[in-house]
This record gives structure tokens, C-alpha cells and sequence, in this order.
């Protein structure tokens, strides 16, 4: 683990249960995780292992669960400015254009204050010249670009994102991973992102965290030694993309002289 000064965010033996049809549910038992500041987290498993969830109470989404969600040593009690979250469809308003979106949750600023942060996340994701676009006039990918905008501009400590490319086409999803590192690589902002793309994964993280089902559980974090940008043929990146597999399905075959 990081240095507790070091760290943007801490999960200590985090526990969450639902109520189904008067039964208790265990949708994570015993998450412990910690994230440095400026780091890139992967999350990756498989439908049902909790990942979602587990970013909804980082978000303060979810309120009610056992242990701890710390933030820069404070305490996560609900949503807030200082996280910003991404999801996998882009929710923007309809009614309000790309400049009206970035600035949505810039109410408490001054105007000048609120054009510049404006301006510069639509410049950082590149779509400074689409300002006066409106979502239906948007691409997939454009639109997800005015969402990572909009979540940027409160200018949080930690980015979450849920599967933000899951809907986009297998071309436009590359490009968007791409521009997701760029922006990372420009800002440094702590991001944290739910994947059930292995690939996507090890392309975009500093660590992969791996979760198993029933209950959620870490089942192992795979550090990503690899210099960027990655090129998803290296020798590295496909004995790393073995070795994750073979969590998911243990009758794959790892090289004998692999280690990490």
C-alpha cells in the first residue's frame, strides 16, 4: 500500500449488502484499496463482481455500508466536488449546448472563473470549436469527450469512471483510450476506472484490480511495469493479458518463466 500522505483515496474493509425480496444480498466483502495521488486504477471483472458498486460508494452514491471510504483521509459521507464521476452513457442535458454542459456544475463560480475552466477542459478534450454544439449534433465519442470535460472542471481529486467506453464502436473506443491517457498525462488527476475490457485495462493503468463474485472481492492488483504509450502486441502486454485471463479462467496456460 501507499503512504497514507500519499494517498488520494483509501478503502478500508469495505462490506456492502442489499435487501432482495427480504434476504441479504453481499455485493462486496472485505475491499481494501489503496490509491495513490495522480494514479491510474484499473478495475476489471466480471458482470456481478461489484465494480460498479464499488465506484457508486467511492461517489458517494451509495450510502449505507460497513468500513471505510477515505478521501485524502477524510471521510466519504456523500457525492461532492472533490470526485468527479464518468458513466458509461453520457447523460448530458439536451437542452443546454457543450459550453452550457461543462459548466453545469460551475454555479458557485464567478463568470470569468467559470469561462475559463470552460475553456480550457473543451480545450484539453479537444472540442474547444464545439462549443456552441448541442448533444444530438455530437458523436458517441464527442459526446463522452464534453463528459470527461464536464467532470474535470470542478477540478476534482479523484476522476471515476464506470465503463465509459462500453457503448462506443471498437475504433472510437481505442481513440477515446488514447485520449483518456492524454488527458490524464496533461492533468494528472487521480482516476479510477472500471473496465471489463482486459485489454483496455492494462493499456490505460499503473495497477489493475482484479475482482472476483459473490460476494465482490479483490482477488489479486497486477502492477503494469510497462513504459507508455503501450503497444497492445508487446511481449509484456500479452504475458500480462495471460496472467489476468488465467483469474478468469484458471485452466489458462501461463509461460514458466513469467513472474511479476
Amino acid at each position: 500500500m501507499s503512504s497514507p500522505s500519499l494517498s488520494a483515496l483509501r478503502v478500508d474493509n469495505l462490506r456492502k449488502a442489499f435487501s432482495v425480496q427480504g434476504a441479504e444480498f453481499v455485493a462486496l466483502s472485505g475491499i481494501d484499496l489503496d490509491v495513490a495521488r495522480g494514479e491510474f486504477v484499473c478495475v476489471v471483472g466480471g458482470s456481478g463482481c461489484g465494480k460498479t458498486t464499488l465506484l457508486r460508494i467511492i461517489g458517494g452514491l451509495e450510502p449505507r455500508f460497513d468500513g471505510a471510504v477515505l478521501l485524502e483521509d477524510r471521510a466519504v459521507k456523500g457525492p461532492g466536488p472533490d470526485r468527479g464521476f464518468v458513466f458509461q452513457e453520457h447523460r448530458l442535458l439536451p437542452w443546454l449546448d457543450v459550453q452550457g454542459n461543462v459548466g453545469f456544475g460551475l454555479a458557485d463560480r464567478s463568470a470569468a472563473e467559470r469561462n475559463q475552466l470552460v475553456a480550457h477542459y473543451l480545450e484539453l478534450v479537444g472540442l474547444a470549436e464545439f462549443a456552441r454544439r448541442y448533444p444530438h449534433q455530437l458523436s458517441g465519442g464527442m459526446a463522452q469527450r464534453v463528459a470527461i470535460a464536464r467532470a474535470l472542471a470542478n477540478r476534482p481529486r479523484v476522476l471515476l469512471l464506470d465503463e465509459p467506453f462500453g457503448s462506443l464502436d471498437a475504433l472510437t473506443r481505442i481513440r477515446m483510450q488514447q485520449e483518456i491517457l492524454r488527458i490524464w498525462e496533461a492533468e494528472r488527476t487521480t482516476m479510477v476506472l472500471v473496465t471489463h475490457d482486459i485489454d483496455e485495462a492494462i493499456y490505460l493503468a499503473d495497477r489493475v484490480v482484479i475482482m472476483s463474485p459473490q460476494p465482490g472481492r479483490i482477488r489479486q492488483v497486477v502492477p503494469i511495469d510497462l513504459p507508455r504509450p503501450r503497444d497492445r502486441s508487446d511481449y509484456g502486454f500479452t504475458q500480462l493479458r495471460k496472467l489476468i485471463y488465467a483469474q478468469f479462467f484458471p485452466q489458462s496456460q501461463l509461460p514458466q518463466d513469467y513472474t511479476i
